[in-house]
């Protein structure tokens, strides 16, 4: 990636953040107006935060606002638990909140699962914990592709010339495995384009959902987790469309530490990840869509070894960004 584009990228990460003080004085953005959410009234401890605030970004898998209110909460018990100012910020993209982290510029991040597979290699992430269910493991979620019930269209197969949106190629649900759906159909697919078929890169689930409802493709990429928000939210019926795949269940987004910071703080920070209760982690859940709500577990690199596995698959590399 070009170092322009990089530092673009990141200069848009850190105009979404909400908490900092150049956010709390700024009018010209919708996360800034609601800065005050999720900072937390601990005083910062030099001796055992790396900075302060400790810098939060989420991936932005849903609208920011969304996630600013599912988030908010939840950046402040960590910062109690840490004893640290914890500022949340919503990411305005997957390559973006990599590079942030690249840089130095975040002490924690939640990716999803192939953000992760690609922040772990380029930028230390390191998993700390993620979200999981009332049995103690960790959530899962599904990719799918969608059409209008009206559609004529009931396999993949039949999506030859059509047109199907996705949302990036950075995502897990958005991008990868509905390629690796795709090369499994029959379609001969790089991770960008399928001959026989139009695919466009949305920029995000939510656009890709409102392509699907507006008529614009044949076809779009609407995850279990956009589903239930858009569901929640009164802006998508089930019932007005049809799901033609159905992917594996994916393990859900791990929330990383920077993997350069001192040794200490990583492991106090997956001690305050593991100590929060299921009613601290409930609104995030809900927007993650998930039906059993509990505490955060613990996880490795390897549990995202599948993600992996796809991405090899489909000869995902770093020049893929975007």
């Amino acid at each position: 990636m070009k170092k322009a584009a990089v530092s673009l990228l990141l200069a848009g990460l850190v105009l979404s953040a909400c908490g900092s003080s150049s956010s709390s004085s700024s009018s010209g953005s919708a996360a800034a107006t609601h800065s005050s959410a999720s900072a937390t009234p601990v005083a910062a401890n030099s001796g055992s935060c790396p900075h302060n605030p400790v810098r939060f970004a989420v991936e932005p898998y849903d609208t920011g606002p969304a996630l600013e209110k599912a988030y908010a909460s939840l950046a402040t018990d960590i910062g109690q638990k840490l004893g640290c100012k914890v500022q949340l910020i919503i990411s305005n993209s997957y390559v973006a909140e990599i590079e942030a982290m690249r840089g130095g510029n975040l002490e924690m991040g939640e990716f999803g699962p192939l953000g992760y597979v690609l922040a772990h290699k380029l930028a230390n992430a390191q998993p700390a914990a993620a979200f999981g269910d009332t049995n103690g493991k960790p959530d899962t979620y599904t990719a799918g592709i969608w059409v209008k019930k009206s559609s004529p269209i009931t396999s993949l197969k039949q999506l030859n010339g059509k047109t199907v949106a996705l949302s990036s190629t950075t995502s897990t649900s958005g991008g990868l495995y509905p390629i690796s759906a795709l090369i499994d159909a029959g379609f001969k697919c790089t991770v960008t384009s399928c001959q026989g078929l139009k695919v466009v890169f949305s920029g995000g689930h939510p656009q890709s959902l409102l392509a699907l409802t507006h008529g614009t493709v044949d076809a779009a990429e609407v995850n279990s987790q956009q589903q239930a928000s858009a569901t929640a939210a009164h802006e998508f019926n089930a019932a007005d469309y049809r799901q033609i795949w159905k992917s594996t269940p994916i393990i859900n987004d791990p929330v990383t530490v920077y993997g350069s910071l001192p040794v200490a703080f990583q492991q106090k920070l997956r001690a305050a990840l593991l100590g929060l209760t299921a009613a601290q982690t409930s609104t995030v859940d809900t927007e993650l869509g998930t039906a059993s709500n509990g505490p955060m577990v613990a996880v490795s690199d390897g549990t995202y070894s599948p993600v992996r596995a796809v991405a090899s698959s489909v000869h995902l590399t770093t020049s893929d960004l975007g």
